[in-house]
Protein backbone atom coordinates (compact mmCIF):
# COMPACT_ATOMS: atom_id res chain seq x y z
CA UNK A 1 0.00 0.00 0.00
CA UNK A 2 3.26 2.34 0.68
CA UNK A 3 4.09 2.04 -2.87
CA UNK A 4 0.68 2.41 -4.03
CA UNK A 5 0.34 6.05 -2.09
CA UNK A 6 3.88 6.94 -3.19
CA UNK A 7 3.06 6.01 -6.83
CA UNK A 8 -0.13 8.40 -6.60
CA UNK A 9 1.83 11.25 -5.28
CA UNK A 10 4.17 11.24 -8.33
CA UNK A 11 1.00 10.94 -10.62
CA UNK A 12 -0.28 14.14 -8.89
CA UNK A 13 3.37 15.95 -9.73
CA UNK A 14 2.60 15.05 -13.31
CA UNK A 15 -0.55 16.12 -14.08
CA UNK A 16 -0.53 19.22 -11.98
CA UNK A 17 1.28 21.15 -14.53
CA UNK A 18 -0.07 24.55 -15.81
CA UNK A 19 -2.71 23.44 -18.94
CA UNK A 20 -0.62 25.72 -21.22
CA UNK A 21 2.45 23.59 -20.96
CA UNK A 22 1.28 20.09 -20.87
CA UNK A 23 2.42 18.40 -24.22
CA UNK A 24 1.08 15.24 -25.77
CA UNK A 25 4.28 13.61 -24.19
CA UNK A 26 3.72 14.38 -20.66
CA UNK A 27 -0.17 13.03 -20.84
CA UNK A 28 0.81 9.75 -22.07
CA UNK A 29 3.41 9.35 -19.34
CA UNK A 30 0.33 10.51 -17.10
CA UNK A 31 -1.24 7.80 -18.48
CA UNK A 32 0.90 5.16 -18.84
CA UNK A 33 1.61 5.68 -15.02
CA UNK A 34 -1.67 4.78 -14.58
CA UNK A 35 -2.02 1.70 -16.25
CA UNK A 36 0.91 0.82 -14.13
CA UNK A 37 -0.79 1.81 -11.12
CA UNK A 38 -3.90 0.09 -11.94
CA UNK A 39 -1.69 -3.29 -12.68
CA UNK A 40 0.16 -2.60 -9.58
CA UNK A 41 -2.49 -2.57 -7.24
CA UNK A 42 -4.92 -4.74 -9.07
CA UNK A 43 -2.93 -7.06 -10.85
CA UNK A 44 -2.27 -7.85 -14.56
CA UNK A 45 -5.12 -8.84 -16.77
CA UNK A 46 -5.43 -8.77 -20.70
CA UNK A 47 -9.18 -7.19 -19.75
CA UNK A 48 -7.67 -4.22 -17.72
CA UNK A 49 -4.99 -3.71 -19.93
CA UNK A 50 -7.38 -3.24 -23.12
CA UNK A 51 -9.81 -0.77 -21.29
CA UNK A 52 -6.90 1.21 -19.90
CA UNK A 53 -5.39 1.27 -23.41
CA UNK A 54 -8.36 2.29 -25.21
CA UNK A 55 -8.50 5.47 -23.06
CA UNK A 56 -5.33 6.60 -23.93
CA UNK A 57 -5.04 10.29 -25.62
CA UNK A 58 -4.64 10.11 -29.38
CA UNK A 59 -2.03 12.66 -31.06
CA UNK A 60 -3.96 12.29 -33.99
CA UNK A 61 -7.59 12.67 -32.79
CA UNK A 62 -9.93 13.77 -35.49
CA UNK A 63 -12.88 13.57 -33.63
CA UNK A 64 -14.20 14.15 -30.15
CA UNK A 65 -15.03 10.65 -29.21
CA UNK A 66 -14.92 7.24 -31.59
CA UNK A 67 -17.23 4.24 -30.63
CA UNK A 68 -15.59 0.53 -31.65
CA UNK A 69 -17.64 -2.27 -30.61
CA UNK A 70 -14.68 -4.61 -30.56
CA UNK A 71 -12.76 -1.73 -28.31
CA UNK A 72 -10.50 0.21 -30.00
CA UNK A 73 -12.37 3.24 -29.63
CA UNK A 74 -12.98 5.61 -26.90
CA UNK A 75 -16.36 3.62 -26.31
CA UNK A 76 -18.43 0.52 -27.42
CA UNK A 77 -21.50 1.92 -26.97
CA UNK A 78 -22.95 4.57 -28.48
CA UNK A 79 -24.95 5.54 -25.79
CA UNK A 80 -21.78 5.55 -23.47
CA UNK A 81 -20.72 8.38 -25.68
CA UNK A 82 -23.88 10.40 -25.66
CA UNK A 83 -23.90 10.16 -21.59
CA UNK A 84 -20.68 11.63 -21.78
CA UNK A 85 -20.99 14.51 -24.28
CA UNK A 86 -20.93 17.70 -22.56
CA UNK A 87 -24.40 19.78 -22.25
CA UNK A 88 -25.49 23.05 -24.23
CA UNK A 89 -23.11 22.82 -26.58
CA UNK A 90 -22.96 25.50 -29.89
CA UNK A 91 -20.89 23.87 -31.88
CA UNK A 92 -20.25 19.89 -33.24
CA UNK A 93 -19.63 17.26 -30.77
CA UNK A 94 -18.11 14.88 -33.14
CA UNK A 95 -18.65 11.26 -32.78
CA UNK A 96 -17.16 8.59 -35.09
CA UNK A 97 -18.85 5.03 -35.22
CA UNK A 98 -16.73 2.30 -36.59
CA UNK A 99 -18.07 -0.25 -38.68
CA UNK A 100 -20.44 -3.17 -36.36
CA UNK A 101 -24.09 -3.62 -35.35
CA UNK A 102 -24.73 -1.29 -32.00
CA UNK A 103 -27.89 -3.11 -30.23
CA UNK A 104 -29.39 -0.87 -28.06
CA UNK A 105 -31.52 1.98 -27.20
CA UNK A 106 -30.19 5.13 -28.12
CA UNK A 107 -31.41 8.63 -26.64
CA UNK A 108 -30.02 12.16 -26.64
CA UNK A 109 -31.56 14.31 -24.38
CA UNK A 110 -32.65 17.73 -25.02
CA UNK A 111 -29.52 19.28 -23.35
CA UNK A 112 -26.96 17.90 -25.62
CA UNK A 113 -27.53 19.89 -29.06
CA UNK A 114 -25.02 20.04 -31.72
CA UNK A 115 -24.21 15.92 -31.50
CA UNK A 116 -22.84 14.78 -35.03
CA UNK A 117 -22.71 11.37 -35.73
CA UNK A 118 -20.63 10.19 -38.28
CA UNK A 119 -20.28 6.13 -39.50
CA UNK A 120 -17.98 4.81 -41.04
CA UNK A 121 -19.98 3.22 -43.84
CA UNK A 122 -23.91 2.96 -44.02
CA UNK A 123 -24.03 -0.28 -44.46
CA UNK A 124 -22.13 -1.65 -41.74
CA UNK A 125 -22.75 0.79 -39.38
CA UNK A 126 -25.98 -0.32 -37.45
CA UNK A 127 -27.82 1.01 -34.47
CA UNK A 128 -30.27 -1.45 -34.09
CA UNK A 129 -32.79 -2.47 -31.04
CA UNK A 130 -36.06 -4.26 -31.00
CA UNK A 131 -39.00 -2.50 -29.13
CA UNK A 132 -42.27 -1.85 -30.41
CA UNK A 133 -45.86 0.18 -29.15
CA UNK A 134 -47.70 -2.72 -28.20
CA UNK A 135 -49.30 -3.80 -24.60
CA UNK A 136 -47.54 -6.17 -22.96
CA UNK A 137 -50.49 -7.30 -20.93
CA UNK A 138 -52.89 -7.51 -24.06
CA UNK A 139 -52.39 -11.61 -25.43
CA UNK A 140 -53.62 -10.24 -28.90
CA UNK A 141 -50.74 -8.12 -29.50
CA UNK A 142 -48.27 -9.25 -31.34
CA UNK A 143 -44.60 -9.25 -30.03
CA UNK A 144 -45.77 -7.83 -26.80
CA UNK A 145 -42.65 -9.68 -25.37
CA UNK A 146 -40.98 -6.59 -27.24
CA UNK A 147 -43.82 -3.85 -25.87
CA UNK A 148 -41.95 -0.60 -24.92
CA UNK A 149 -42.87 -0.71 -21.20
CA UNK A 150 -40.60 -3.96 -20.83
CA UNK A 151 -37.70 -1.58 -21.09
CA UNK A 152 -39.11 0.98 -18.89
CA UNK A 153 -39.78 3.10 -22.57
CA UNK A 154 -41.86 6.01 -23.22
CA UNK A 155 -40.82 6.00 -26.61
CA UNK A 156 -41.00 2.88 -29.00
CA UNK A 157 -38.33 3.61 -30.74
CA UNK A 158 -35.14 2.84 -31.00
CA UNK A 159 -33.33 6.12 -31.33
CA UNK A 160 -34.90 9.44 -29.94
CA UNK A 161 -33.76 12.50 -30.28
CA UNK A 162 -34.85 15.63 -28.37
CA UNK A 163 -31.84 17.56 -28.88
CA UNK A 164 -31.71 20.44 -31.56
CA UNK A 165 -29.20 20.44 -34.42
CA UNK A 166 -28.36 16.97 -34.47
CA UNK A 167 -26.71 15.36 -37.91
CA UNK A 168 -25.99 11.93 -38.87
CA UNK A 169 -24.15 10.02 -41.51
CA UNK A 170 -23.44 6.83 -42.83
CA UNK A 171 -25.44 5.08 -40.56
CA UNK A 172 -28.07 2.62 -40.85
CA UNK A 173 -31.06 3.51 -38.11
CA UNK A 174 -33.27 0.25 -37.47
CA UNK A 175 -36.14 -1.13 -35.47
CA UNK A 176 -35.19 -4.90 -35.80
CA UNK A 177 -38.86 -5.88 -34.55
CA UNK A 178 -40.70 -4.09 -37.64
CA UNK A 179 -37.57 -5.81 -40.07
CA UNK A 180 -37.48 -8.92 -38.45
CA UNK A 181 -41.52 -9.49 -37.98
CA UNK A 182 -43.05 -7.10 -40.75
CA UNK A 183 -46.34 -6.28 -38.83
CA UNK A 184 -47.58 -4.54 -36.40
CA UNK A 185 -47.64 -2.78 -33.91
CA UNK A 186 -45.72 0.85 -34.16
CA UNK A 187 -42.00 0.04 -34.27
CA UNK A 188 -40.08 3.58 -34.59
CA UNK A 189 -36.32 3.41 -36.06
CA UNK A 190 -36.02 6.87 -34.87
CA UNK A 191 -38.44 9.65 -33.47
CA UNK A 192 -37.36 13.69 -33.70
CA UNK A 193 -38.80 15.76 -31.32
CA UNK A 194 -36.91 19.39 -32.49
CA UNK A 195 -35.61 21.54 -34.87
CA UNK A 196 -32.58 21.54 -37.05
CA UNK A 197 -31.70 17.87 -37.30
CA UNK A 198 -30.31 16.94 -40.54
CA UNK A 199 -29.40 12.91 -42.53
CA UNK A 200 -26.81 12.53 -45.15
CA UNK A 201 -26.65 9.01 -46.54
CA UNK A 202 -28.63 6.90 -43.82
CA UNK A 203 -30.71 3.84 -43.86
CA UNK A 204 -33.70 3.95 -41.67
CA UNK A 205 -35.92 0.72 -41.79
CA UNK A 206 -38.57 -0.87 -39.99
CA UNK A 207 -42.41 -1.79 -41.20
CA UNK A 208 -44.98 0.72 -39.23
CA UNK A 209 -43.89 3.96 -38.27
CA UNK A 210 -40.32 4.03 -39.35
CA UNK A 211 -39.11 7.52 -39.11
CA UNK A 212 -41.64 10.04 -36.86
CA UNK A 213 -40.61 13.92 -37.33
CA UNK A 214 -41.21 16.32 -34.50
CA UNK A 215 -44.23 17.66 -33.72
CA UNK A 216 -43.15 19.46 -31.11
CA UNK A 217 -42.99 23.14 -32.61
CA UNK A 218 -45.03 24.23 -35.46
CA UNK A 219 -41.80 24.72 -38.05
CA UNK A 220 -39.78 22.48 -36.90
CA UNK A 221 -37.36 21.18 -39.60
CA UNK A 222 -36.19 18.22 -40.69
CA UNK A 223 -33.84 17.64 -43.48
CA UNK A 224 -32.82 14.55 -45.48
CA UNK A 225 -30.50 13.92 -48.75
CA UNK A 226 -29.71 10.56 -50.06
CA UNK A 227 -31.09 8.35 -47.90
CA UNK A 228 -32.92 5.10 -47.59
CA UNK A 229 -36.82 5.01 -46.05
CA UNK A 230 -38.24 1.69 -45.64
CA UNK A 231 -41.45 0.06 -44.21
CA UNK A 232 -44.87 -0.22 -45.08
CA UNK A 233 -47.62 1.66 -42.82
CA UNK A 234 -47.37 5.19 -42.44
CA UNK A 235 -43.62 5.06 -42.65
CA UNK A 236 -42.85 8.52 -42.93
CA UNK A 237 -44.63 10.52 -40.41
CA UNK A 238 -45.22 13.28 -37.87
CA UNK A 239 -45.26 16.63 -38.35
CA UNK A 240 -43.24 20.37 -38.80
CA UNK A 241 -41.52 21.01 -41.93
CA UNK A 242 -39.50 18.28 -44.19
CA UNK A 243 -37.56 18.76 -46.99
CA UNK A 244 -36.14 15.73 -48.31
CA UNK A 245 -34.49 14.85 -51.26
CA UNK A 246 -32.75 12.43 -53.61
CA UNK A 247 -34.34 9.57 -50.75
CA UNK A 248 -35.95 6.42 -51.80
CA UNK A 249 -38.89 5.01 -50.13
CA UNK A 250 -38.85 1.61 -50.16
CA UNK A 251 -42.13 -0.49 -49.88
CA UNK A 252 -41.87 -4.07 -48.75
CA UNK A 253 -45.56 -4.81 -48.18
CA UNK A 254 -48.93 -4.37 -51.25
CA UNK A 255 -50.99 -1.89 -49.95
CA UNK A 256 -48.41 0.13 -48.15
CA UNK A 257 -49.00 3.76 -47.14
CA UNK A 258 -45.87 5.50 -47.25
CA UNK A 259 -46.44 9.24 -45.22
CA UNK A 260 -48.98 10.13 -42.44
CA UNK A 261 -48.64 14.41 -42.02
CA UNK A 262 -49.59 15.80 -38.84
CA UNK A 263 -48.99 19.30 -39.32
CA UNK A 264 -50.54 21.54 -36.82
CA UNK A 265 -52.21 25.28 -37.65
CA UNK A 266 -49.44 27.20 -38.81
CA UNK A 267 -47.01 24.84 -40.53
CA UNK A 268 -45.49 26.70 -43.57
CA UNK A 269 -44.63 24.10 -45.74
CA UNK A 270 -45.31 20.69 -44.29
CA UNK A 271 -43.42 17.35 -46.30
CA UNK A 272 -41.73 18.39 -49.25
CA UNK A 273 -40.13 15.72 -51.25
CA UNK A 274 -38.08 16.11 -53.94
CA UNK A 275 -36.03 14.61 -57.05
CA UNK A 276 -36.86 11.11 -54.57
CA UNK A 277 -37.58 7.31 -55.83
CA UNK A 278 -40.81 5.24 -54.88
CA UNK A 279 -40.12 1.38 -55.09
CA UNK A 280 -40.14 -1.65 -53.49
CA UNK A 281 -39.75 -5.35 -53.34
CA UNK A 282 -42.19 -7.81 -55.70
CA UNK A 283 -45.26 -7.66 -53.27
CA UNK A 284 -45.34 -4.17 -53.34
CA UNK A 285 -45.66 -3.68 -56.99
CA UNK A 286 -49.43 -4.84 -56.61
CA UNK A 287 -50.87 -1.62 -57.81
CA UNK A 288 -52.43 -0.58 -54.43
CA UNK A 289 -49.53 1.30 -52.62
CA UNK A 290 -50.47 5.17 -52.13
CA UNK A 291 -48.26 7.93 -51.45
CA UNK A 292 -50.15 8.87 -47.73
CA UNK A 293 -52.80 9.50 -45.75
CA UNK A 294 -53.84 12.28 -43.41
CA UNK A 295 -53.16 11.84 -39.68
CA UNK A 296 -54.45 14.96 -37.58
CA UNK A 297 -54.67 18.63 -37.69
CA UNK A 298 -54.01 20.20 -41.26
CA UNK A 299 -51.82 17.45 -42.99
CA UNK A 300 -49.82 18.85 -45.81
CA UNK A 301 -47.34 16.71 -48.07
CA UNK A 302 -45.99 17.63 -51.67
CA UNK A 303 -44.19 15.10 -53.72
CA UNK A 304 -41.93 16.93 -56.64
CA UNK A 305 -40.16 15.23 -59.72
CA UNK A 306 -40.37 12.11 -58.56
CA UNK A 307 -39.28 8.91 -60.53
CA UNK A 308 -41.87 6.24 -59.13
CA UNK A 309 -40.83 2.62 -60.14
CA UNK A 310 -43.77 0.63 -58.89
CA UNK A 311 -47.13 1.06 -59.80
CA UNK A 312 -49.41 3.09 -57.64
CA UNK A 313 -52.66 3.20 -56.77
CA UNK A 314 -54.43 5.76 -59.25
CA UNK A 315 -55.79 7.69 -56.91
CA UNK A 316 -52.73 8.30 -55.21
CA UNK A 317 -53.76 9.05 -51.20
CA UNK A 318 -56.27 7.41 -48.37
CA UNK A 319 -58.20 8.57 -45.91
CA UNK A 320 -57.03 8.49 -42.36
CA UNK A 321 -58.69 11.55 -39.93
CA UNK A 322 -58.80 14.87 -41.38
CA UNK A 323 -58.91 16.07 -44.61
CA UNK A 324 -55.61 17.37 -46.67
CA UNK A 325 -54.61 20.52 -46.38
CA UNK A 326 -52.63 19.88 -48.82
CA UNK A 327 -51.80 16.66 -51.18
CA UNK A 328 -50.41 17.01 -54.19
CA UNK A 329 -47.47 16.15 -56.62
CA UNK A 330 -45.46 17.77 -59.58
CA UNK A 331 -44.10 16.09 -62.40
CA UNK A 332 -44.32 12.33 -61.13
CA UNK A 333 -42.62 9.91 -63.73
CA UNK A 334 -42.17 6.46 -63.63
CA UNK A 335 -38.61 4.27 -64.01
CA UNK A 336 -38.11 5.06 -68.12
CA UNK A 337 -39.06 9.02 -67.18
CA UNK A 338 -42.28 8.92 -68.93
CA UNK A 339 -44.78 11.41 -66.95
CA UNK A 340 -47.46 9.75 -65.46
CA UNK A 341 -51.15 10.31 -65.42
CA UNK A 342 -52.21 12.28 -62.79
CA UNK A 343 -55.67 12.68 -63.70
CA UNK A 344 -57.40 10.43 -61.20
CA UNK A 345 -55.56 11.43 -58.24
CA UNK A 346 -57.82 12.28 -55.24
CA UNK A 347 -59.53 15.44 -54.71
CA UNK A 348 -61.78 14.82 -51.94
CA UNK A 349 -61.56 13.18 -48.14
CA UNK A 350 -63.97 11.85 -45.75
CA UNK A 351 -62.96 13.29 -42.65
CA UNK A 352 -63.10 10.43 -39.70
CA UNK A 353 -65.95 11.00 -37.12
CA UNK A 354 -63.60 12.68 -34.53
CA UNK A 355 -62.10 15.25 -37.21
CA UNK A 356 -65.93 16.48 -38.37
CA UNK A 357 -67.25 13.54 -40.31
CA UNK A 358 -67.67 15.61 -42.89
CA UNK A 359 -66.55 15.01 -46.91
CA UNK A 360 -64.40 17.84 -47.90
CA UNK A 361 -63.98 18.07 -51.91
CA UNK A 362 -62.32 19.83 -54.43
CA UNK A 363 -59.18 19.76 -53.39
CA UNK A 364 -55.94 20.37 -55.48
CA UNK A 365 -53.87 17.26 -56.51
CA UNK A 366 -51.60 18.83 -59.17
CA UNK A 367 -49.55 21.74 -58.86
CA UNK A 368 -48.41 23.88 -61.26
CA UNK A 369 -44.81 25.04 -62.29
CA UNK A 370 -45.00 28.09 -60.38
CA UNK A 371 -46.76 26.78 -57.34
CA UNK A 372 -43.84 24.15 -57.32
CA UNK A 373 -41.27 26.28 -57.63
CA UNK A 374 -42.17 28.11 -54.05
CA UNK A 375 -41.35 24.68 -52.42
CA UNK A 376 -37.34 25.29 -52.07
CA UNK A 377 -34.18 24.19 -49.73
CA UNK A 378 -34.34 28.25 -49.15
CA UNK A 379 -37.82 28.59 -48.37
CA UNK A 380 -38.51 25.00 -46.32
CA UNK A 381 -35.13 24.59 -44.21
CA UNK A 382 -32.53 27.62 -44.57
CA UNK A 383 -35.67 29.78 -43.20
CA UNK A 384 -34.89 33.06 -41.03
CA UNK A 385 -31.99 31.79 -39.19
CA UNK A 386 -30.19 30.27 -42.02
CA UNK A 387 -29.48 26.62 -40.92
CA UNK A 388 -27.75 25.16 -43.83
CA UNK A 389 -27.19 21.69 -43.39
CA UNK A 390 -26.02 20.93 -46.91
CA UNK A 391 -23.03 22.56 -45.92
CA UNK A 392 -22.13 19.94 -43.31
CA UNK A 393 -21.65 17.03 -45.53
CA UNK A 394 -19.60 18.99 -48.30
CA UNK A 395 -17.18 16.28 -48.98
CA UNK A 396 -13.21 17.19 -49.12
CA UNK A 397 -11.20 16.12 -52.39
CA UNK A 398 -10.60 12.36 -52.81
CA UNK A 399 -7.20 11.67 -51.14
CA UNK A 400 -4.87 11.07 -54.31
CA UNK A 401 -1.05 10.12 -54.60
CA UNK A 402 -0.82 7.42 -51.66
CA UNK A 403 2.39 5.53 -51.65
CA UNK A 404 4.82 3.79 -49.58
CA UNK A 405 7.27 6.10 -47.56
CA UNK A 406 10.07 5.74 -45.16
CA UNK A 407 8.33 4.63 -42.40
CA UNK A 408 5.07 4.60 -43.12
CA UNK A 409 2.64 5.87 -46.02
CA UNK A 410 2.23 9.34 -47.28
CA UNK A 411 -0.14 11.15 -50.07
CA UNK A 412 -1.29 14.37 -50.94
CA UNK A 413 -3.13 17.03 -49.10
CA UNK A 414 -6.82 17.05 -49.68
CA UNK A 415 -8.55 19.71 -50.35
CA UNK A 416 -11.42 20.58 -47.62
CA UNK A 417 -9.90 18.13 -45.44
CA UNK A 418 -8.69 18.92 -42.02
CA UNK A 419 -7.20 15.11 -41.55
CA UNK A 420 -7.08 11.96 -42.49
CA UNK A 421 -8.34 8.42 -41.88
CA UNK A 422 -6.31 5.08 -42.97
CA UNK A 423 -7.53 2.20 -43.46
CA UNK A 424 -5.89 -1.45 -44.29
CA UNK A 425 -7.92 -4.44 -45.63
CA UNK A 426 -11.24 -2.21 -44.83
CA UNK A 427 -10.74 -1.61 -41.41
CA UNK A 428 -9.97 1.90 -39.60
CA UNK A 429 -6.27 1.77 -38.53
CA UNK A 430 -5.89 5.21 -37.60
CA UNK A 431 -6.60 9.25 -37.99
CA UNK A 432 -3.55 11.96 -38.99
CA UNK A 433 -3.75 15.53 -39.33
CA UNK A 434 -0.75 15.85 -41.58
CA UNK A 435 0.07 13.46 -44.80
CA UNK A 436 2.06 10.85 -42.93
CA UNK A 437 1.23 7.97 -41.07
CA UNK A 438 4.04 5.53 -39.21
CA UNK A 439 3.70 1.94 -39.68
CA UNK A 440 4.93 -0.77 -37.72
CA UNK A 441 6.29 -3.67 -38.59
CA UNK A 442 3.65 -5.55 -39.59
CA UNK A 443 2.59 -3.27 -42.63
CA UNK A 444 1.68 -6.23 -45.55
CA UNK A 445 -2.05 -5.24 -46.47
CA UNK A 446 -4.16 -3.00 -48.73
CA UNK A 447 -4.03 0.98 -47.32
CA UNK A 448 -6.58 2.82 -48.81
CA UNK A 449 -7.05 6.93 -47.20
CA UNK A 450 -9.73 9.24 -46.82
CA UNK A 451 -10.31 13.13 -46.00
CA UNK A 452 -12.18 14.61 -43.32
CA UNK A 453 -14.14 17.83 -42.89
CA UNK A 454 -14.10 19.62 -39.95
CA UNK A 455 -17.49 18.93 -39.26
CA UNK A 456 -16.45 14.83 -39.40
CA UNK A 457 -17.68 14.36 -43.09
CA UNK A 458 -15.96 11.56 -44.85
CA UNK A 459 -14.33 11.88 -48.59
CA UNK A 460 -13.87 9.42 -51.26
CA UNK A 461 -11.30 6.71 -50.50
CA UNK A 462 -7.90 6.80 -52.39
CA UNK A 463 -6.69 4.60 -54.76
CA UNK A 464 -5.62 1.15 -53.34
CA UNK A 465 -1.83 1.06 -51.87
CA UNK A 466 -1.56 -2.61 -51.50
CA UNK A 467 2.18 -3.81 -49.59
CA UNK A 468 3.43 -7.23 -49.89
Amino acid sequence: MFIFNKQVRLLGKIINVEKNYMNIKTIKSAWILCLLLIVSYHGYSKKSEQSVWDTLPQANKLYDAVIDINGSGDYRELQQAIDHAPANRTKPWRIFIKNGRYNGLVRIPENKPYIYLIGQDKQKVIISFMINCGNPDNPKDNGRQYAKANFQQAECAAVVVDASDFYAENITFENAYGVQFKSGPQALAIRINKDRTAFYNCKFRSFQDTWRTSTKAVNDRTYADSCWVEGAVDYFYGGGNAYIENTTFYNVRGGSVIVAPSQKAGTQWGYVFNHCIIDGNKASADGRTKLGRPWHDEPIAVFLNTIIKIPLAPEGWTDMGPAAKLFAEYNSRDAAGIPIDLSKRRTWYQQSKGEGGQRITGLQAVLTEKQAANYTYQHVIKGSDGWDPVAFFKKPAAVEGLKRAAGGLKWQKSAGATGYIVYKNGQVINFAKKTFLKLDAKTAGDYTVSGVTGNGTLGNVSNTLSIQ
